[in-house]
């Protein structure tokens, strides 16, 4: 079979009925390299020429865009069934071998699935798989990832940057005085405390990209994708003002009244000298 060159086959892609996105993955904010006329008109107005987890979090919400960023991160191809607008899509992500690349495409549930208990069996497997996964990835009392499955994010994030020579950012959140919070309120209220402070630091994450885990018994790790450490700390202290600000109670602490966090940040550009990711992370969470 003869070669066909790059312009003849956008332009098939661009004449296809089924939206069709090309994502680079070999770069730390996975840019949208290609997009066709049919993913235009179903993003409506959304613009896809920036980094892919922020277009699938603007166009289907943020817990799709980090399902789909864990299997970038990955190289797993995944198909998942969500609802937009009413109507069942099905986003099927395939890493393509021409490395450092993915085909991502959004095909209408009812066309592609001939009946409605096909619909439902789906969205019911792919429940199940994600429930299957959480429990190997996920901390059981916030729900956020844990620290094994934080470590191996970082590690291919760091690979991912070493090629690119780009900077990573990492922030290590501790909670102040929280083994005196547990010793009056027990262990139940402070599962709770923990929970509310990791959906406050996950609500300050800028990017689908970024990701929050609890790290130990009291703190929590953020990894973000930066350009620069003035940045990075005005991003920890507004983190650290979202804690305090959920005004939970804290009789001992002994400097505020409330549950408060202190944190440690650090920023690298990825693949500089003999640096590795967990010479990186010992940089903020070693005492």
């Amino acid at each position: 079979m003869s070669r066909i060159s790059a312009k003849v086959l956008t332009e098939v892609l661009d004449a296809a009925a089924e939206p069709v996105l090309v994502v680079r993955t070999d770069h730390p904010d996975w840019p949208v390299g290609f997009a066709n006329t049919a993913c235009s008109e179903l993003a409506e107005g959304v613009p896809l020429d920036g980094a892919f987890a922020d277009v699938v979090e603007a166009l289907f919400g943020r817990d799709v865009a980090l399902d789909i960023a864990e299997a970038i991160r990955g190289g797993d191809a995944m198909r998942l069934a969500v609802d937009r607008g009413g109507s069942d899509i099905v986003i099927v992500v395939q890493p393509l071998e021409a490395d450092g690349y993915c085909a991502v495409f959004l095909r209408d549930a009812s066309a592609s699935l001939p009946g409605a208990d096909e619909q439902g069996l789906s969205r019911e497997l792919a429940t199940a798989r994600r429930r299957i996964r959480d429990l190997k990835r996920d901390d059981m009392v916030t729900g956020l990832l844990n620290r094994q499955a934080f470590t191996d994010m970082l590690a291919h994030d760091w690979a991912v940057a070493s090629r690119e020579k780009t900077t990573l950012a990492l922030v290590h959140f501790v909670l102040v005085d929280f083994a005196d919070y547990l010793g009056v309120f027990g262990r139940h209220a402070s599962d709770s405390c923990l929970r509310r402070t990791g959906r406050a630091i996950r609500r300050c994450l800028r990017r689908a990209s970024d990701v929050v885990a609890r790290f130990d018994d009291e703190s929590f790790i953020v990894l973000a994708h930066a350009s620069d450490e003035d940045s990075v700390s005005r991003f920890a202290a507004h983190i650290a003002d979202a804690v305090r600000d959920l005004g939970i109670h804290h009789p001992r602490s002994k400097s505020d009244r409330f549950v408060t966090v202190e944190y440690r940040s650090a920023v690298t550009t990825a693949g500089e000298g003999s640096q590795t990711a967990d010479d990186f992370l010992r940089r903020v969470t070693d005492s």
